[in-house]
């Protein structure tokens, strides 16, 4: 079994017996036929490679689940769900669907001579944002709650080119919804403490 079939495998047995809601089983047929599992997570920055959006997605998962339990313990349940946790975790990156393209570029080898080598780049066919595009998404498939639909799109953090424009509503949402931060820190830790990256987040 090949590692892409492998972290398929893994994020759809998570995803199964963790989210219940109404629709899950259309919004998992749309992951299934569309890149999900194949696209990369990034173009250049962590994991850069063909399946690194699942792995990504299952990395944000897990951390998830270690913050969670660090900061309510082992009965973490008992104040936020596993489907919510598993819905945060698993989904919050599903606006990089169908985003990324394989070109071609020349690059100058040690001898003097020219090889064409593919890499990834964008080619946004819904520009609707970051993870307002998840939000927005998963939506159309499954019903979020409140707390879940404000931690997908508050996920990037500082990094939110809303954040950098000069928007403060992140402080509220981080404020007034605890899964917010905490996902937001998973995905940090995934990104640079799990999977290989260079000079940002995406």
């Amino acid at each position: 079994m090949n590692l892409i079939h492998a972290n398929k495998e893994e994020f759809i047995r998570i995803y199964q017996e963790n989210i219940k809601r109404d629709g899950e089983s259309a919004l998992l047929e749309y992951l299934k036929n569309s890149d999900f599992f194949t696209a990369p997570a990034s173009t250049r920055f962590h994991m850069a490679i063909e399946g690194g959006l699942c792995r990504h997605s299952i990395n944000v998962y897990n951390r998830l689940v270690m913050l969670v339990t660090a900061e309510y313990g082992a009965d973490w349940k008992s104040k936020i769900s596993a489907e919510t946790v598993a819905i945060c975790g698993l989904l919050h990156d599903v606006c990089k669907i169908d985003m990324y393209t394989t070109e071609l570029r020349n690059v100058k080898k040690p001898d003097g001579t020219w090889e064409k080598i593919p890499y990834y780049a964008i080619d946004e066919k819904l520009p609707y944002g970051h993870g307002e595009k998840s939000v927005y998404i998963i939506n159309g498939f499954i019903r979020l709650t409140r707390e879940e639909a404000i931690a997908i799109n508050w996920h990037m953090g500082s990094f939110d080119d809303r954040v950098k424009g000069g928007n403060y509503s992140i402080a509220s949402a981080f404020a007034r919804y605890p899964i917010a931060v905490l996902l937001h820190m998973a995905d940090l830790s995934a990104s640079y403490l799990d999977e290989e990256h260079s000079s940002s987040c995406s």
